[in-house]
């Protein structure tokens, strides 16, 4: 058994965080990028994309993350296409976080008032400027507080990628674990490091929501 001491552990622990908050960014960042055209397209209303679109969010959605986790690491390998465990892990969070936001984009688009898009058709203004000066402005002080709320499960998500073997938190407790034979102590270092990220974003979303709510 190799002595760690706790300062040890923990600078351990926080090298790894980093990971954690990058691939976290990263794969948030992506899945807006994702979810903005997937909103936009399904908006549209043309059945053949609109189709896509919701057949994308069943599939993400209604598929484990782990299991694509899988299926981008090794199933890619496997059709010739190489793949790092950081590109698996932050591909297969981006994909699985657009599709639970273009699901809470719609329903907080779904409460603005029919009639804006009658409204601004008769103005002459277009699909795209439509959304964009009258639909999105709205949409955002609504969709915020639970995107925001969201992003928690993004980083605890992150946990999964330590199975590919991408070194994140999750994963350097497991190494640490290995090495100190000391399980209790590490992973609870481990659960508190996860909850001093998460809790910030929950009160932040918590906020929000009832900010904006007693705005309307």
């Amino acid at each position: 058994m190799i002595e760690f001491s706790n300062i040890d552990i923990i600078r351990n622990l926080l090298i790894a965080t980093q990971w954690t908050i990058l691939l976290s960014l990263v794969a948030f960042a992506g899945g807006i990028s994702i979810a903005l055209l997937l909103t936009a397209v399904r908006l549209n209303k043309t059945p053949f994309f609109s189709i896509f679109v919701q057949l994308y969010i069943e599939v993400f959605q209604g598929t484990p993350l782990l299991m694509q986790m899988f299926l981008c690491f090794f199933g890619l390998s496997m059709i010739g296409i190489e793949i790092s465990a950081w590109n698996a892990a932050a591909l297969s969070l981006t994909l699985f976080t657009s599709a639970f936001l273009v699901e809470i984009w719609r329903g907080c688009i779904d409460t603005l008032p029919k009639g804006q898009w009658e409204a601004s058709r008769c103005l002459g203004l277009n699909f795209l400027q439509t959304l964009r000066y009258i639909i999105l402005p709205q949409a955002i002080r609504t969709a915020l507080a639970p995107s925001i709320g969201f992003s928690v499960q993004v980083v605890k998500g992150t946990a999964l990628a330590s199975v590919i073997g991408f070194v994140e938190l999750t994963k350097a407790g497991s190494m640490l674990n290995n090495a100190t034979f000391e399980p209790f102590k590490v992973f609870t270092f481990v659960a508190i490091i996860y909850f001093v990220l998460c809790y910030p974003l929950s009160w932040t979303s918590k906020f929000l929501e009832k900010k904006f709510h007693a705005s309307r």
